[in-house]
């Protein structure tokens, strides 16, 4: 009986939410925002566009549903790798993240991380 306590324990943390999954609020980029929903994608996390925004409200942009937070992989401590898409120049960076309770701040980088950008993006839920 002990034993499969101890087996369903490890199920259950293996099952278990990774601390960045939710909606989390972009910073505005060349006047728009969005919401993104951090999702697992295979043993990764992925971040999807699920709604706009812009000066006059909410809009329908073509980027609703595609990737921005593409196979970031957790290291440990808050801290993530992967790659960042920006839409207002549809470039693919070398990215990394890093939670920080409700803050999760992104860098895109290029050159091997000579010239980066970044972001502090806000939890919704």
């Amino acid at each position: 009986m002990r034993l499969l306590a101890m087996a369903l324990a490890l199920l259950a943390g293996a099952a278990a939410a990774d601390p960045v999954e939710g909606t989390w609020k972009t910073q505005p980029d060349e006047g728009a925002y969005a919401h993104v929903r951090m999702v697992p994608c295979g043993d990764k996390l992925c971040g999807v566009i699920v709604r706009t925004f812009n000066a006059s409200g909410e809009y329908e942009s073509p980027n609703k549903g595609k990737t921005l937070v593409i196979n970031m992989e957790p290291q440990g401590g808050g801290q993530y790798r992967g790659k960042v898409w920006r839409p207002s120049n549809n470039k693919v960076y070398t990215g990394k993240m890093a939670l920080s309770g409700n803050a999760l701040k992104l860098q895109g980088c290029v050159a091997g991380g000579l010239i980066c950008s970044s972001q502090t993006w806000s939890r919704l839920n």
